[in-house]
């Protein structure tokens, strides 16, 4: 009686073991595509990513690189004062987005240029994302907002 009460425990252990290690599997790998790592545009440039990968750039955009094509296609550059990065965007920007404020794309780089399926801009004047502060701290160009 004593063994078939511990054969039927060590069974009852052992498929909870086997679904917990089943479910953190299931839930592992639809998450994949939904973690994206972020990038300054130095970082891109010292350590391109694989292709295909998709992963968030961010940077201040530079100075006359905006350009509006037709339709919703916009072009500039986003740099952190060391690296500078093509992006490529067909879509609605955001209304505070603009030349020297703080942007953050998620996306790939195909052949040199990053192609953004997102963008996101700062959304108020003392507004920056942590990973662009952070990024422009390192390179030392970062500067402190009025007020």
């Amino acid at each position: 009686m004593r063994g078939l009460k511990k054969r039927r425990r060590a069974r009852i252990v052992a498929l909870a073991l086997v679904s917990l290690v089943a479910s953190t599997a299931v839930i592992g790998y639809a998450m994949r595509d939904g973690i994206n790592f972020f990038r300054s545009p130095s970082q891109v440039a010292a350590e391109p990513p694989d292709s295909g990968e998709v992963f968030r750039l961010g940077g201040l955009v530079e100075e006359g690189s905006l350009v509006r094509g037709r339709g919703d296609a916009v072009t500039f550059n986003l740099t952190d004062g060391a690296g500078v990065v093509a992006v490529s965007y067909a879509g609605i920007v955001p209304d505070l987005f603009g030349e020297g404020q703080g942007a953050v794309a998620t996306g790939r780089l195909i052949g040199g240029i990053f192609v953004a399926t997102e963008i996101l801009a700062k959304h108020d004047e003392s507004y920056m994302p942590k990973e662009v502060v952070d990024a422009l701290k390192e390179q030392g160009v970062y500067r402190q907002p009025d007020g």
